[in-house]
């Protein structure tokens, strides 16, 4: 099943999509239960008469960095760095970026503030479906209820001053995080799965229409199931968390590229540009960048004189 979340008349509604329509679940039907079974009561309504918002707006959003390829890149460009950190094998490394800029599959993005290196960065998204604490992989493979498309918005220039502190990355990643266009059930990617347990997904990413960048989503380092379990460990994953793969490589972002080639080629986003990404048995997200606000001034640390009482 397809399930989306939408607008219609001014109404948000969760629905199935059946073709090129989509017909409105029971009011209270979130989509998670939706995809273990849920039975639309609405008639039938053109896709091109709603406007599709994010699938799910998810109560914690965890980013993994599980493609070697795009570290390799993308720490090449961000701090002058070679290779891959050690501490990256140990475990599928992730940090909790902000639910509240999640955005729909067509929005428009708007330019962080104080930013002027924008970048898009392709990802697949796992959504938990059943609450779980401590699962092994072999169980975690049934609390994952769907996937769906994460672009993970990156403000490169804020990114690489504020990691210097070893903190972060945070107002990098702050503006928007666009999920979509569906969530799209497990059990319809399952023919996608390779021997190793990974999905063999084709990706895609395109500004203004040019290719930039392809990958599978099977150069995984880590399986979602393997994510879940690491999420889980020590605590709890919800219904509607949602745990993103990482960008991919071979261009699934625009710093990987920089940090292969040495220099801003292609260059940062700007407003105007659109950015389109596609995921072979998911869909395709379009976003459109506009001009966003400047940022209210702040001052600069003080100096104190840690006087103590």
């Amino acid at each position: 099943m397809r399930i989306a979340t939408y607008l219609h008349r001014g109404r948000r509604r969760h629905g199935l999509v059946e073709g090129a329509a989509v017909r409105h679940l029971p009011d209270g039907v979130t989509p998670w239960e939706a995809a273990r079974g849920g039975h639309p009561t609405g008639p039938a309504v053109p896709l091109a008469d709603v406007r599709l918002l994010a699938p799910v707006q998810p109560a914690t959003l965890r980013d993994f960095v599980t493609f070697e390829e795009h570290v390799e890149g993308v720490r090449r460009s961000i701090d002058g760095s070679g290779g891959v950190p050690d501490a990256w094998y140990d475990a599928p490394t992730f940090y909790f970026t902000n639910p509240y800029s999640v955005i729909g599959p067509d929005d428009e993005v708007p330019v962080p503030p104080g930013s002027g290196v924008l970048d898009f960065e392709l990802e697949v998204a796992a959504v938990i479906g059943r609450e779980g604490r401590d699962l092994t992989p072999e169980q975690a493979r049934d609390h994952i209820v769907g996937y769906t498309i994460l672009n993970d918005w990156s403000a490169r220039d804020l990114q690489s001053r504020e990691m210097r502190v070893n903190l972060g990355p945070c107002k990098g990643k702050d503006t928007a995080a666009t999920l979509g266009p569906y969530l799209v059930t497990a059990d319809e990617l399952e023919p996608y799965r390779d021997a190793d347990g990974f999905l063999r997904l084709a990706l895609t990413a395109s500004v203004n229409g040019e290719t930039v960048g392809t990958d599978l989503l099977s150069n995984m380092s880590w399986t979602f199931e393997e994510m879940v379990a690491y999420a889980s460990r020590g605590t709890v994953v919800r219904p509607g968390d949602v745990l993103g793969s990482g960008t991919c490589g071979n261009g699934g972002c625009l710093a990987e590229l920089w940090g292969v080639r040495a220099e801003q080629s292609p260059p940062p986003l700007k407003p105007g540009d659109t950015v389109t990404l596609t995921v072979e048995g998911i869909g395709t997200v379009s976003n459109t960048v506009v001009a966003g606000t400047d940022p209210v001034p702040l001052p600069t640390a003080r100096r104190r004189t840690r006087e103590r009482p």
